[in-house]
């Protein structure tokens, strides 16, 4: 029933705002939702392990075809529904400081992407999966059309038609799937893929490899990630990169795995490699980039490379160093976009070229920078570094020589994200930067419960190791 309530109070919250006329009374909405959200989820991992029980809700849906609105939170998905309570919380806190017109509806299409996130998150029917799978990129889209930059509708259009065009592959796998096995009930279709000829196994891999893969984005889906994250605007991008990325390598854990586990066996290989590749690119192609936003876009593009490669290793250390880089690279990716805003408003440019010495007059600002950044490049005792070391040790265990090329990506990350940080924060006082003030208690409230995370997750990683363990051990016994 918790797990309900989590995906109730923000599809309250966000329809309320959505049908707001007024400018002024939405804000006891938003902390009353951002309040009653935290505390639903901080009850509901008290009991995780105590009374599962509360955690799960199972009603009918569609009760003719046995199709069931089921809803239950293991070790894997009550990490990723406190990732999206938490960093829409955030998110939330952060737009609401910002200028933007009609800043109600805004708000309330944010609360919609939390509640089809947690729907994803929580899932444990196909039909119901994909159908927040798919409502979830719906008011992301509208917030990018309606609040992004120059040809923000034909980029947004793009992003909407690479990840829809994905997800019918999906759909048609859970159709035969269904079909086959009378069911729709996650775990139960496991044993009908045991039963499935070989031929059948393989193509479903593939269709439903296609649609994760897209949606994360990894080499070679990815041409709709630079546009889309540089025009759109700050939420949707910090939406994007932050959580919707996540539901790619989370369907690659929770669906394909289970689902396709001979597939895996047969092709990994291929995908693997193909992700190091786009590993390698992503943070090449980040070296060269001069603009902030589409930096850290090809960084995030970089990082779910990484991910997606080590799940398909089929270890224990790779899906337990992905579901934590899932975790470390939301809070950072959040920090990176809001920090990129931050700079914009006060100086008016995101060009690296026009930057520098703000260290001089913003110093907050550029120690809360500094944390973040050491984070993304995974320095120990960071919360980066925890899930690299397993991530990259997966690989050499798979495959020494992929794991030496996903190894330089380490120098990479360090190269580029220094570079970013030492073009803004160094050098010369920019022209642009001169009469700027350091950022307040507003910016702070933002930026330093990230700044916690990043260092507590990575001083006492166990605080999500153990959630997830017993999870990822149960799954490896399963698919090998």
């Amino acid at each position: 029933m918790l797990t309900l309530l989590l995906l109730i109070v923000p599809l309250i919250a966000g329809l309320f705002l959505l049908l707001n006329k007024s400018k002024s009374n939405f804000t006891p909405v938003v902390y009353i939702g951002i309040a009653v959200q935290l505390a639903i989820f901080v009850y509901a991992f008290i009991n995780f392990k105590s009374n599962p029980s509360l955690l799960n809700f199972d009603k009918a849906w569609l009760p003719d075809f046995a199709i069931r609105f089921h809803l239950g939170l293991d070790g894997l998905s009550i990490l990723m529904v406190g990732l999206s309570v938490v960093l829409v919380s955030l998110i939330l806190l952060a737009v609401k400081g910002l200028k933007y017109e009609n800043m109600s509806h805004l708000l309330g299409l944010i609360f919609l992407t939390q509640a089809a996130l947690i729907g994803v998150f929580s899932a444990k029917d196909i039909f119901l999966f994909y159908f927040f799978f798919e409502l979830a990129l719906v008011p992301v889209y509208l917030i990018a059309n309606f609040w992004g930059g120059e040809n923000s509708s034909k980029i947004t259009f793009k992003m909407l038609i690479y990840t829809v065009f994905g997800s019918l592959f999906m759909l048609v796998s859970f159709i035969f799937l269904y079909m086959r096995g009378q069911s729709s009930d996650i775990d139960s279709l496991r044993v009908t893929v045991t039963l499935l000829p070989n031929a059948i196994k393989q193509v479903l891999f593939w269709g439903l490899l296609l649609a994760f893969a897209i949606k994360m984005p990894v080499f070679p889906f990815h041409t709709w990630l630079p546009d889309a994250y540089s025009q759109s605007p700050t939420p949707a991008t910090m939406l994007l990169s932050g959580l919707l990325s996540k539901m790619g390598v989370y369907g690659l854990i929770r669906i394909l795995l289970p689902f396709a586990p001979d597939g895996i066996n047969n092709y990994g290989g291929i995908v693997i490699t193909l992700a190091i590749i786009g590993l390698i690119y992503g943070s090449i192609i980040a070296i060269k980039q001069s603009e902030i936003k589409r930096l850290i876009a090809y960084s995030s593009f970089a990082h779910m490379g990484l991910m997606a490669a080590t799940v398909l290793t089929l270890s224990v250390s790779g899906m337990q160093g992905a579901i934590f880089q899932m975790v470390a690279h939301g809070f950072n990716a959040v920090g990176l976009f809001y920090i990129a805003k931050l700079i914009f408003e006060k100086t008016g440019s995101r060009n690296l070229a026009q930057l520098g010495g703000m260290t001089q007059t913003a110093p907050k600002l550029s120690i809360m920078f500094m944390i973040v950044l050491l984070g993304s490049i995974g320095l120990p005792l960071t919360n980066g570094f925890i899930g690299e070391f397993l991530m990259l040790k997966s690989v050499f265990d798979f495959n020494t020589i992929l794991g030496v090329i996903a190894g330089l990506s380490v120098i990479f990350g360090a190269v580029y994200m220094l570079r970013f940080f030492q073009k803004t924060m160094f050098g010369p006082l920019s022209e642009s930067a001169t009469e700027i003030s350091d950022i307040g208690s507003k910016e702070l409230a933002i930026l330093i419960p990230i700044a916690i995370v990043v260092i507590v997750t990575g001083v006492f990683p166990n605080l999500i190791l153990n959630v997830s363990g017993t999870f990822v051990n149960t799954l490896t016994n399963l698919v090998r």
